[in-house]
């Protein structure tokens, strides 16, 4: 069954995700697995790409092979390797096996395989079960057998994307592979899918790309994503902060000056736009330059020339625009802080980056993405989050973004090991260390705390459909539920009149769990 389950899949085109999420679930069901997790080798990362078993947070994970001993002695053989169910090395996936969320894998069965792809490591396969003796003799024979089946999957789906990329670059529009490490963007909400798909075809154009959002959602981040899905990634990208260039020395910065232009200028000196000559410059806070200095680079964007400061003769430069700003550019203008036509100049390509909040379970994916960073820098064995801080987490409304889940993350591992805590043991992260402020972020999520439909009416918020308030009760007596049973499911089931499994799965839905 699981032969014709593979075969079938390996037959039908299907979406690159799609394929990987059902060939894992596959392996999961057929080896009777806690969890299984496919992992991709970027540099000296694996990185989760599908996974059945794990807690959410895991896939914001990056496992450095050289920090767990398990993945590295997994990685160092082309067969199949398999872990005594006493095996003191520790687990990467300690505490964050969904069965068992915070707990040690003790004593259980683990095996994994390195996956190779024309003659080259690719990534590997994680198997785990939570009862010993689940991996006997004709399980890790399977394994074996079913590497080469995997390996193929992974290879479809490589020649898949190779076709894609060669018929969109037909018709002139650029599709590149998602990889990891520097330009990476962790998410997979809704939100942030819909914006990568608009930068991958703008990203190989010459257009100017002005990004928008609030501090914190990871402007730079985007930069330097379109910078290196363009045509110019391997030429320089530089980065201007333009909020912190004085009005005094910002033309020099930018445009670079000649010898004797100032006192103190005793050499030639070239700008920004001349060290970002053939590739891209991201002018950062672009909303903070001075008017004197906003006539001179709207002349640099028309025509394509600058003038060093004190120089006689302008100088070609062929540098792409990226700019970005939490301001409100309109209102700039309107205000006559900001020119009008250095505004349309810019904005050609306005790219709204969404709020952490309204990105979903992505807060979770890259909570785990810094907790993992954490761990590795803190020598911790193993630190997660516990059912209650993903949903503080979830509710919390996140003024400062990306740039504060990750300070709160890295405050909340810091302020457990003060408290005595050892490296050694798994440690939990509960919503007191997290310390969220309520007054000054607040309650994003609307359904966190519902509102009476007269109430709603009487605000002004007639689009609060039945729908919603019948989610948001579910959600508030759940939470309850949870909170007086101690956060243990079975007795908040019970106390609820439902089934634990039913609790589960709507617990799933409404986003809960």
């Amino acid at each position: 069954m699981m032969d014709d389950a593979l075969l079938a899949d390996l037959v039908t085109e299907l979406p690159t995700m799609v394929r990987l999420q059902r060939l894992v679930q596959t392996l999961h069901h057929h080896f009777h697995c806690g969890a299984a997790v496919l992992l991709r080798l970027e540099g000296d990362s694996l990185r989760p790409l599908a996974a059945v078993g794990l807690a959410r947070e895991a896939l914001g994970r990056r496992f450095v092979v050289a920090q767990h001993p398990r993945l590295a002695a997994i990685m160092a053989r082309r067969e199949p390797t398999w872990f005594e169910p006493q095996s003191p090395l520790p687990d990467p996936y300690d505490g964050l096996i969904d069965e068992q969320v915070g707990e040690a894998l003790a004593v259980h069965d683990c095996m994994g395989v390195s996956l190779h792809v024309e003659g080259e490591c690719w990534g590997a396969l994680t198997l785990d079960a939570l009862q010993a003796g689940t991996f006997d003799m004709d399980a890790r024979r399977d394994l074996q057998r079913y590497t080469l089946i995997i390996e193929a999957a992974i290879r479809m789906t490589r020649l898949e994307q190779e076709n894609r990329s060669l018929r969109l670059a037909r018709s002139g529009v650029l599709e590149t592979e998602l990889v990891g490490g520097e330009g990476e963007i962790i998410g997979q909400s809704a939100p942030i899918r819909a914006l990568l798909r608009e930068l991958e075809v703008v990203a190989d154009s010459e257009l100017p790309v002005l990004l928008l959002g609030e501090t914190g959602v990871g402007k730079e981040l985007f930069a330097r994503w379109l910078h290196l899905h363009s045509r110019r990634r391997r030429k320089p990208l530089v980065h201007v902060n333009c909020a912190a260039l004085p009005e005094s020395l910002a033309e020099s910065e930018l445009f670079g000056h000649a010898r004797g232009a100032f006192s103190g200028a005793t050499t030639d000196r070239p700008g920004r736009f001349e060290a970002a000559n053939g590739g891209t410059l991201f002018l950062d806070e672009v909303g903070e330059l001075p008017l004197s200095v906003q006539a001179k680079l709207l002349r640099a964007l028309q025509n394509g020339e600058i003038q060093r400061l004190g120089a006689d003769a302008p100088r070609q430069v062929d540098v792409r625009i990226i700019a970005a700003t939490n301001r409100n550019l309109r209102d700039s203008v309107r205000d006559g802080h900001f020119r009008a036509d250095l505004y349309h100049r810019l904005s050609v390509y306005p790219a709204p980056i969404p709020p952490l909040r309204e990105r979903g379970d992505d807060i979770l994916i890259l909570a785990g993405h810094f907790l993992e960073l954490n761990r590795a820098r803190l020598a911790l064995r193993s630190v997660r989050l516990s059912p209650a801080a993903e949903r503080a987490l979830r509710a919390y409304a996140w003024p400062g973004n990306v740039r504060e889940l990750e300070h709160v993350i890295s405050r909340a591992a810091l302020r457990l090991l003060s408290r005595g805590a050892s490296r050694s043991d798994i440690l939990t992260l509960e919503p007191e260390l997290l310390d969220l402020d309520a007054s000054a972020g607040g309650i994003s999520n609307p359904v966190a705390a519902p509102v009476p439909l007269d109430e709603a009416a009487a605000h002004g918020l007639e689009e609060v459909g039945l729908r919603e308030q019948v989610e948001a009760c579910q959600r508030q007596a759940i939470t309850r539920a949870l909170r007086a049973a101690d956060e243990n499911w079975a007795q908040a089931a019970r106390q609820l009149g439902l089934d634990a499994s039913n609790l589960h799965k709507l617990a799933r839905r409404l986003g809960i769990k």
